[in-house]
């Protein structure tokens, strides 16, 4: 008997292939998306063991410095006194989304060691927390608060279903946060409004179907486009590259008249 993946029953849903290599498949490396989705937000899921060993999971909030989470802890918490007894841990951090399934967003898990910064780092983590929880304030200089930063080590990225990969604590650290998809959502609101038709037309002629009915932009990075599109067939994502990486997000609109104008000429013979 053959064995299917994920135990499929045999008639759940699937999604329709590609019918052509896209022209540009561009994306962000899992460095990259963990860097913009961590620096999105302020707050995620601390995993610590506890004096036997358990996993223990808190929401903790966190300031950035150089990419690395910096948390202030109360020793008086059971995270707080798990981490001064054994310093592996993890972050979780989600990132936003408008979508109703919160498996079809983004999301990634830090894992490493804590240890607390000394000598010149140490006002550097300090002023990295209070600049990413201004609350911190209140009690960050208060004796039974340690101020820790997770040396993150190993890097696991999600963006939603069949998207996933991994990457090193060298990546990640080498990496930085995505400049375009932050402030995309204007943008994207704007095409999907406006401009209906020139998105499917970019998924028919540089997004790898041709037979597409319609598509709908779902994101927008430094690299491309990202897309639903909806077939005869059912509905499948693809993306749709620029024809370079972009540095700001005031290069988005250009760069999207560009990629149409080259489906346009593509679609003519050009």
């Amino acid at each position: 008997m053959a064995i299917r993946d994920h135990g499929d029953p045999g008639d759940a849903p699937t999604m329709p292939p590609r019918l052509a290599e896209p022209a540009n498949p561009a994306r962000p490396s899992a460095a990259e998306e963990a860097r913009t989705i961590v620096a999105s937000t302020n707050s995620g899921t601390l995993a610590s063991l506890t004096a036997d060993g358990d996993p223990w999971a808190s929401l903790v909030t966190y300031g950035l410095l150089d990419g690395q989470p910096v948390l202030c802890v109360s020793n008086l918490a059971e995270h707080g006194r798990n981490l001064a007894a054994d310093p592996r841990a993890s972050l979780a951090v989600v990132a936003a989304s408008t979508d109703p399934d919160p498996l079809a967003g983004g999301r990634v898990t830090l894992a490493g060691v804590v240890e607390r910064p000394t000598g010149d780092e140490a006002a550097a983590a300090r002023a990295a927390h209070l600049a990413g929880v201004p609350a911190a304030r209140y009690y960050i200089d208060y004796s039974d608060f340690t101020v820790w930063v997770l040396r993150v080590r190993r890097v696991r990225w999600v963006g939603g279903y069949g998207r996933m990969d991994s990457a090193t604590g060298e990546q990640y650290l080498a990496a930085e946060p995505d400049p375009v998809q932050p402030h995309a959502a204007g943008a994207i609101e704007h095409l999907n409004a406006d401009h209906a038709d020139a998105l499917a037309l970019l998924v028919r002629v540089l997004g790898g179907y041709p037979d597409a009915t319609a598509a709908v932009c779902t994101g927008a990075d430094r690299y491309g486009l990202e897309l639903r599109v909806t077939t005869d067939r059912g509905v499948a994502y693809t993306r749709v590259g620029y024809a370079r990486r972009l540095d700001a997000v005031d290069e988005l609109r250009s760069a999207t008249v560009e990629l149409v104008r080259t489906a346009r000429e593509r679609a003519a013979g050009g």
